[in-house]
């Protein structure tokens, strides 16, 4: 191996068990998919006795009707309200009552002390619908589980379109229950679908700004091999374009041409 060419394999992606996140839906290794949504909150305590009693019912009801398996996930995440405060500092500069601009410095006063005696949680509600691989084919997928064979069992578009076929149903089925519920949910894209697993695995970096969607288009990192050189080769002129060879006729074209000429002399 040439000691200047030195790979860099993604070997902490091997740890994972996402495939690929492609059409809104997140592949597993295992052939597997997983469709995300997310949804509203209601402030449960600020409701009446009876609105209460309706959203236990409908929550019954949503769960009753299940006849798939999902899951909830609840993520809470330290808000960050530095933001909120620049906005003050602008609208605190803007205004040009000082009565209101001292409203503003004492609001912007509580929050500080807010933030300071006790942590902001921002919570976020998820519900996720699973494929098993086992819906794809039970041969094929036992049989790469049981031989440990690298790679899906399946081709991707394959697998997308047969996830796209049993998840889209329960998809809108469990929209529909949640609207009952009084929550507006829907369904992730593909780019907050990296954000959130960014999140989940990075959560020290999860406060840096993550580019536009244009600047990536896929959560995992393809291995590349780095080069390595202390030698700079100098940059070489691009050789000339080489000219058109002469013709040069053959045996039957020069013949050709000599019964021509004796045709025209006869003539």
């Amino acid at each position: 191996m040439d000691p200047t060419k030195i790979p860099i394999r993604a070997s902490s992606q091997e740890h994972l068990d996402i495939e690929d996140i492609r059409d809104d839906l997140v592949i597993l290794k295992d052939g597997s998919c997983i469709l995300v949504l997310t949804t509203t909150a209601i402030n449960y305590g600020l409701l009446s006795e009876k609105e209460q009693e309706a959203i236990i019912y409908a929550y019954a009801a949503l769960l009753n009707s299940l006849t798939f398996s999902i899951q909830i996930v609840i993520r809470s995440e330290k808000k960050d309200v530095s933001n909120y405060i620049k906005l003050l500092d602008q609208a605190e500069k803007k205004e040009t009552k000082e009565k209101i601009k001292e409203q503003i410095k004492k609001y912007q006063k509580f929050v500080k002390e807010t933030v300071a005696k006790n942590e902001v949680l921002d919570k976020e509600f998820y519900l996720t619908i699973p494929m098993s691989a086992l819906e794809l084919g039970v041969a094929q997928t036992l049989t790469s589980v049981f031989k440990r064979k690298k790679g899906l069992p399946f081709p991707k578009e394959y697998i997308l379109e047969k996830a796209k076929t049993l998840l889209y149903p329960k998809r809108d089925h469990l929209l529909r229950q949640l609207s009952r519920l009084g929550l507006k949910g829907r369904q992730l894209t593909t780019q907050e679908l990296i954000q959130l697993f960014f999140k989940i695995y990075n959560p020290e970096a999860a406060k840096l700004p993550m580019g536009k969607p244009a600047e990536y288009q896929a959560p995992i990192v393809q291995p590349i091999e780095m080069i390595r050189s202390s030698v700079t080769e100098p940059a070489t002129k691009p050789e000339a374009e080489p000219r058109e060879a002469a013709k040069v006729p053959t045996k039957d074209e020069s013949l050709r041409d000599e019964i021509d000429s004796l045709v025209k002399k006869s003539i």
